[in-house]
């Protein structure tokens, strides 16, 4: 157990506890991981536990693979083998489908799926569809939120209080949209952790043998849980009584999802003799980005007040840029990247966190322009592309053939000559004769015209039995073939890639999507179908996040979570943005939102830049913009300024370059103080110039601009639009490629196009300088 000696006394303290229940509240970057899985080995070492009856609950895929290569690393060999470890939802859904064998015990079979968020909605859609309510007025994505806040809070649509006509609806479309789950065979997200505490509960034998079992339960990220969650981890706990809980209040971020910090003081509450230890000594920032991010949220109650400290030194203080707009914030970004590249920086160093995504717009063309290159961090671009998602569907299908939104979306693709008048007869057939889609198919695919269902399908008869036949013959062999065979046959039986490959370079790009995803299918030719569509449902935005990165990341401040890079540009840092505007009236949203600040300041290793600024392009017009509140809590010692020049006490000002090259204020800032020292930085250059900064990097100060910025300035008339969807144009560095998209943005032509040589690219039209290929050429 040498590794033992490499920790600190806090974190040995916390690996070597005793049994009972144990509360380490962690601070950013002190090492929470480590303690997580050196606990699972001292475990197993030293107090000679079998891995089977270990129990470990992470939030994220990735985190679960990370933390059992590193518990085998230091047991060595397969001696971890038999932990059970993994997300909540993938923990829940093993449960599941191991007791759903059982009869009278779960309303679906071992067999189900999983509905990802678009499933959900359109089952939220159809809900309200039946139920006659128009989901113009009553927007499907507000009722689903309220029904996934009422599972995560054990809440039944009975018990939902009804105040107001709306309510009535989320009750109604709560109750039918849960009915279709169980038509469908099928759960969502909330469900696998719903299903499994009402399991738990209503039968206590259940619970007894999971509970027996697992002699330790370890959680990672305590305080992202929310009820349900928290009641699963006291059941499964509730025959040992050993629970090991490691988290940071000051670190939940994500309410919106449920997720409730106050578990961490119902935890205290619930066990008034668990042990409670404080993991302070940081590992990833230098003392001045942890004496700001502690400054910011002090001001936070109902948390316990830690002492970040560590050994890397003051470090640089913090640069607060306050830019003259949007504009010139995201150029600020881009040319002080740009000089530290220069200087030799690996472009992996550098992160932009924002707020929303919609912040990301102005940040992406900036780097466009620069020729920079970039990586965004957001939604699940690949999973949500149509063609992996028909696949997709298609396999969902073969694997569930009740699953009748999977059928709904690929019983036409390819055309196959089935029309919605052909869909709907089917729909109607099984809904009067009780049965699903599905089973209606491959009885007809048994039967033909002897089918009852010919005669009610008439005319579309013929093109809905020959889907069928080929449909039933994918369930004949599902069972036989490895998921890539069985995956070939799919594409192949339904001529997929001549459908999708049209020879284009879109048609190409959308044929190398279905071979990724093939791809992705032979690393699970060992664990199958189930476990393909099951990785595939709970994929996360970090799970889609190389692990070596050497370009500039672009993320929002929620995806930063978990995540660290040398240098941290945290940009939007304005009144409305954040703290977000939807936050002013309610306290508990204001405290989440200093807490996604601290997140995000604690993200840096070695330099953060704050950046806001004076006014913002709202629907064409400027609008002038308040700094952020959280700002006034960071010492003034702590941080370096640019970009903006405020007198102490009164109206704030902004200060930016005339043509003459004097400074011309502009209003937009609460008040602020400054050192006089710090001065203006008159001396740096005034030239500007795509791939050149103009500023200073010893000093950071302001840009010069060509335009007054004391008065909004005159918008310039659109440029004529020069390229087409479907053109073939030329690119000195990158060759041929074909126009996908062209519209005006900002005043400047941004064309997509698919090159040969690199694929996609989005290019400033004005300073990409495409030649238009002619035909014949």
């Amino acid at each position: 157990m040498d590794y033992l000696n490499l920790l600190n006394p806090q974190q040995r303290q916390a690996v070597t506890a005793p049994p009972g229940q144990t509360l380490v509240l962690a601070g950013p970057g002190s090492g929470k991981t480590r303690v997580l899985t050196q606990r699972i080995a001292y475990l197993i070492e030293a107090m000679g536990v079998r891995p089977y009856n270990i129990l470990a609950v992470t939030f994220t895929n990735k985190a679960a693979r990370a933390m059992g290569e590193r518990v085998d690393a230091l047991l060595g060999g397969a001696r971890a083998r038999g932990v059970w470890l993994g997300t909540f939802h993938s923990i829940c859904a093993r449960v599941l489908r191991t007791e759903a064998n059982t009869p009278g015990l779960l309303p679906f079979q071992s067999n189900f799926v999983i509905f990802d968020a678009d499933d959900q909605q359109n089952l939220v859609k159809r809900a309200l569809r039946e139920n006659n309510i128009d989901d113009k007025i009553n927007k499907p994505a507000a009722i689903h939120a309220r029904i996934s806040e009422a599972k995560n809070n054990l809440v039944a649509p009975d018990d939902l209080p009804v105040r107001s006509y709306r309510d009535e609806i989320v009750v109604k479309t709560f109750k039918r949209y849960n009915e279709l789950l169980q038509q469908n065979n099928a759960v969502d997200f909330d469900d696998l952790m719903l299903w499994t505490v009402k399991l738990f509960e209503q039968h206590p034998e259940v619970t007894e043998k999971y509970a027996r079992r697992f002699e330790y339960v370890l959680v990672d990220e305590f305080q992202d849980t929310n009820l349900v969650q928290y009641s699963l981890l006291k059941l499964v706990s509730s025959y040992h009584h050993n629970l090991f809980v490691v988290g940071d209040e000051d670190q939940s971020i994500y309410r919106w999802r449920g997720a409730d910090y106050r578990n961490v003081l119902r935890f205290e509450q619930d066990y008034p003799a668990c042990q409670k230890i404080l993991l302070e000594q940081n590992y990833r920032s230098t003392q001045t980005v942890l004496d700001a991010a502690r400054s910011v949220i002090d001001q936070n109650a109902n948390r316990t007040p830690k002492s970040l400290f560590t050994d890397h030194g003051r470090g640089e203080k913090i640069n607060l840029h306050e830019a003259v707009d949007d504009h010139a914030e995201a150029s600020y970004v881009v040319d002080t990247i740009q000089g530290q590249l220069r200087k030799g920086k690996p472009g992996g160093d550098f992160a932009v966190m924002y707020r929303t995504n919609a912040q990301s717009r102005l940040l992406e063309e900036a780097f466009l322009r620069a020729g920079l290159p970039y990586r965004l961090v957001g939604a699940q671009r690949f999973y949500g592309r149509r063609e992996v998602k028909d696949m997709i569907a298609y396999l969902r299908l073969v694997h569930n053939p009740d699953d009748e939104l999977s059928l709904q979306r690929i019983i036409a693709v390819p055309p196959r000559k089935i029309g919605e008048k052909s869909v709907t007869a089917l729909q109607f057939a099984a809904q009067k004769a009780g049965r699903t889609m599905g089973s209606l198919l491959r009885e007809l695919a048994e039967k033909a015209d002897e089918s009852p269902l010919w005669k009610e399908l008439g005319h579309g008869a013929g093109p809905i039995f020959d889907f069928a036949v080929i449909f039933n013959g994918w369930l004949k062999v599902k069972a036989e073939l490895p998921l890539p065979a069985l995956f070939d046959k799919i594409v192949n039986d339904i001529g997929y890639q001549a459908y999708i490959d049209d020879n284009t370079e879109e048609g190409k790009d959308r044929w190398g999507n279905v071979d990724e995803l093939r791809r992705l299918a032979y690393e699970y030719q060992d664990k199958g179908l189930v476990d393909f569509l099951e990785n595939l449902a709970l994929v996360s935005d970090q799970d889609t996040l190389p692990e070596q990165v050497n370009s500039p990341t672009l993320l929002t401040l929620h995806a930063a979570k978990g995540l660290e890079f040398a240098q941290v540009f945290i940009v939007g840092l304005d009144d409305g943005i954040l703290p977000h505007s939807r936050s002013r009236d309610d306290p508990e949203e204001m405290a989440e939102e200093r807490r996604l600040f601290y997140v995000g300041i604690t993200r840096a290793k070695e330099r953060l830049y704050l950046v806001r600024a004076g006014q913002r392009s709202t629907y064409g017009n400027p609008e002038y913009q308040l700094a952020s509140q959280f700002l006034d809590d960071i010492p003034e010692d702590l941080l370096t300024r640019s970009g903006g020049e405020f007198p102490s006490g009164g109206p704030a000002r902004l200060k930016s370059w005339d043509d003459t090259g004097d400074y011309s204020p502009a209003y937009g800032r609460r008040s602020s103080s400054r050192s006089p020292a710090q001065g203006n930085g008159a001396n740096r250059s005034s030239k500007s110039s795509w791939g050149q900064t103009s500023y200073d990097w010893s000093s950071p100060t302001p840009a010069r601009s060509t335009v007054s910025r004391s008065k909004p300035p005159v918008p310039a008339p659109d440029p004529e639009q020069k390229f087409r969807a479907g053109q073939r144009v030329r690119h000195a560095s990158w060759g041929e490629g074909l126009v996908i998209s062209s519209r005006i943005l900002d005043g400047e032509e941004t064309v997509d196009v698919a090159f040969e040589s690199v694929g996609i690219k989005r290019l400033i039209a004005s300073l990409a300088k495409l030649e238009v290929v002619k035909q014949g050429l």
